[in-house]
């Protein structure tokens, strides 16, 4: 199953509110279960250079089914992913993207926030992913 566009605007939608609530103009990415753009939003004065991340996060967290901050403890320097970050044109590998699953676990595309804190962006990140269970 791949990820709708009614889905991916709903849990953009979610992702801007928080973004707003703790007043932090974001860059939201999310991609299908393919890492191909699905939706995009560059909130008003969102760092520019936030959009190649955000973008690049979810497809991080798509790539390896699971958040991109999960891939940054592992590729630390004598770690089992050491230098990951160069592979697939460029990952990163720190907190922001997280992949999206179906009601049945299976996992149907990523989200990928930038433009805040690390700590700020998987916390907008999350909020898309919540919008995905009602």
């Amino acid at each position: 199953m791949n990820i709708t566009l009614e889905q991916a605007e709903a849990i953009s939608l979610a992702a801007k509110q928080k973004a707003k609530e703790i007043g932090v103009p974001m860059n939201i990415a999310i991609v299908d279960e393919g890492a191909n753009l699905k939706a995009f939003h560059r909130m008003d004065k969102a760092w520019l250079g936030s959009l190649d991340i955000s973008i690049k996060k979810a497809k991080t967290a798509r790539f390896f089914d699971m958040p991109s901050g999960d891939i940054g403890t592992l590729s630390q320097p004598g770690g089992p992913l050491y230098n990951i970050e160069v592979s697939n044109g460029g990952l990163i590998s720190f907190p922001g993207g997280i992949p999206l699953k179906d009601g049945s676990g299976e996992i149907i595309g990523a989200i990928g926030v930038s433009g805040g804190s690390v700590e700020q962006d998987h916390q907008v990140a999350s909020a898309g992913v919540a919008a995905l269970m009602l």
